[in-house]
C-alpha cells in the first residue's frame, strides 16, 4: 500500500465532515461524487442545491445525493451566523451589516460551519486564490494554540527508500511565509512534525533544521536564527525529536551525519525537514521533484486551529479527492 492508499484508508476509518465551498465547479463536484462513492468521508456543499443536482445528473454523478447541500444565499442560520462573525470581528470594526454580507461568501461560510461545530476542515482553491482561502480561516477559525503563522509542508516521495522513512520525507514552509524569524521557524518545525504524524504516518517524526553550516561549521546571523529556532522548538513541544543546525546531507546520510554531527539522534536519520526560509524551501522541493523523479503531494496548510487547505486554480479531479483524504487526516489529529 503506498502513501495515497494509507492517507485514503486513514480517512475511511474515521470520517470526517469537509466542506467544499466551491461545489458548483465540475472538478470539484466529480471528486466529491468519489469521495462519497469510496465514503472517505461526510462532505458539505456550498452553492445553488438546483444547480448542483443538475451538473450531477448531466454528468452522471450518482452519488452526489449523499452530501449535504447548504445555499449560501438561502441558508436558515445565516442570521446565526453573522451575529457570531459579527462579534468575532468587532474589534477590526465589523458591522453586522457586513457580516450579513460575507456569511453568502462560500469561503466564509465554509468556515463559519466549522466554527460552530458543523464541519471539520474545508478545502478550496480551484476557484479561488491562496489569499481568498485564508483570508476567512484566519478570521474566523484562527491559528492553533501557541501557534501564531501558517505554514505550508510537502510529502515527498521518492524513490531512494534508504533516506527518510523509506523513501517518504516531509519538509516545510514550502508555500506561506517568506522569511520566517526565530519564533515562526520554531512553530513551523513543530506543525511540520505534527503533518507528518498525522498525515504521512509517521510514527517517529525525527526533525532536522537546515542550514548551510552543520554544527558551527560556519558563523553567520541566519545561521544563529536556526539555531535559536531549534532552542524555541523544543521549548514549545519538549518530546519533539529535533537537532540543528544542519546541512540536508547531514541530516540524510548516516555517514556524513555521524562525520559532521557526532552524537546527534537526527543527523542522517531526519525524515522532516524543515527550511530556513520559503525561497530555499519551495526551490528545494522544486528540484527535487524535477531532478530527482519524486512524488510532492501539497501544500497541505498547517498551523490553523482546524484545517484549511488550499488548492492550485489548475488542480485535477485527483487533486482535490486526495486532499480531501489529507484534510480528513488532519482534522481527526487537530480534534
Amino acid at each position: 500500500m503506498n502513501l495515497l492508499e494509507q492517507i485514503v484508508a486513514r480517512a475511511k476509518a474515521n470520517k470526517q465532515r469537509i466542506v467544499l465551498p466551491e461545489a458548483e465547479e465540475e472538478r470539484t463536484l466529480r471528486a466529491a461524487d468519489r469521495v462519497l462513492a469510496d465514503d472517505i468521508a461526510n462532505i458539505i456543499l456550498i452553492g445553488n442545491p438546483e444547480s448542483i443536482k443538475a451538473d450531477a445528473e448531466k454528468w452522471g454523478l450518482t452519488n452526489i445525493s449523499k452530501a449535504t447541500i447548504i445555499d449560501p444565499l438561502n441558508n436558515p442560520r445565516s442570521e446565526e451566523y453573522a451575529q457570531l462573525l459579527a462579534e468575532l470581528r468587532k474589534k477590526k470594526g465589523m458591522t453586522i451589516e457586513q457580516a450579513r454580507e460575507l456569511v453568502k461568501n462560500p469561503l466564509y461560510l465554509g468556515c463559519m460551519i466549522i466554527k460552530t461545530e458543523g464541519a471539520d476542515g474545508q478545502i478550496s482553491g480551484a476557484l479561488s486564490t491562496t489569499g481568498d482561502t485564508l483570508r476567512p480561516a484566519l478570521q474566523i477559525i484562527k491559528c492553533a494554540p501557541g501557534i501564531t503563522c501558517v505554514s505550508g509542508a510537502m510529502l515527498l516521495i521518492t524513490k531512494q527508500p534508504q533516506y527518510g522513512e523509506n523513501g517518504v520525507l516531509v519538509v516545510g514552509d514550502v508555500a506561506v511565509t517568506p522569511i520566517p524569524d526565530a519564533g515562526q521557524l520554531a512553530e513551523i518545525a513543530v506543525c511540520t512534525a505534527q503533518t507528518a504524524k498525522s498525515v504521512a504516518g509517521f510514527e517517529d517524526p525525527r526533525v532536522a533544521m537546515l542550514s548551510f553550516s552543520t554544527k558551527g561549521s560556519a558563523k553567520h546571523e541566519v545561521v544563529d536564527k536556526v539555531v535559536e529556532a531549534t532552542a524555541l522548538a523544543h521549548e514549545l513541544n519538549p518530546d519533539l525529536k529535533i537537532d540543528g543546525e544542519l546541512q540536508a546531507d547531514a541530516a540524510l546520510v548516516p555517514a556524513v551525519g555521524a562525520k559532521k554531527a557526532p552524537g546527534s539522534d537526527i543527523a542522517g536519520n531526519a525524515n522532516v525537514l524543515v527550511f530556513p526560509n520559503l525561497e530555499v524551501g519551495n526551490i528545494g522541493y522544486k528540484l527535487v521533484q524535477r531532478l530527482g523523479d519524486a512524488i510532492a503531494i501539497g501544500p497541505v496548510l498547517q498551523g490553523i486551529a482546524r484545517p484549511v487547505n488550499d488548492l492550485s486554480r489548475g488542480c485535477s479531479v485527483d487533486d482535490i479527492y486526495y486532499m480531501v483524504a489529507i484534510t480528513a487526516c488532519q482534522a481527526m489529529d487537530a480534534k
